[in-house]
């Protein structure tokens, strides 16, 4: 009687954002002529790992895309829905871009560390202290909202 070596894989594969995908992911820095993000949800699926993605300056509006500024649209630590446009270069950052009104800023917390509530399309504001930060806000679709 020999003994039996077996080697169980996880029977989920690892699910891969793709071109066209709605991406959730947390921005992580910012500069002058971009934003880089992880990856956390595909759709309303949770990755097991996180991917790296870039939200080029020039990919954050439809329109005006000259006078976007990084930093009004995001801040580190802003939760971001977005669209893979492309699957990168040779760092393996995925390229996403906000430029519809379904995407963007769903979520942001002020200096305060209270979560801030949307104004209009590119401002927030802290209810506690009442005062305002530009971002590119998300008009969220009802499919995106769970609790």
């Amino acid at each position: 009687q020999l003994p039996v070596v077996s080697v169980v894989r996880d029977a989920e594969a690892q699910l891969l954002p793709d071109v066209g995908a709605v991406v959730t992911c947390k921005v992580c820095s910012i500069n002058s002529r971009f934003a880089k993000v992880h990856i956390l949800y595909v759709g309303s699926t949770p990755l097991k790992s996180t991917f790296r993605g870039t939200i080029r300056r020039e990919d954050i509006r439809a329109t005006e895309k000259d006078k976007v500024e990084v930093y009004k649209s995001f801040r580190p630590g802003d939760i971001v829905l977005a669209k893979v446009i492309s699957l990168g270069d040779a760092q393996s950052n995925y390229l996403l871009s906000t430029a519809e009104n379904e995407l963007g800023v769903v979520v942001a917390r002020s200096e305060a560390g209270v979560q801030m509530v949307p104004i209009s399309w590119c401002e927030m504001q802290c209810p506690r202290t009442h005062t305002k930060d530009f971002r590119k806000v998300a008009r969220v679709q009802p499919q995106f909202l769970q609790t």
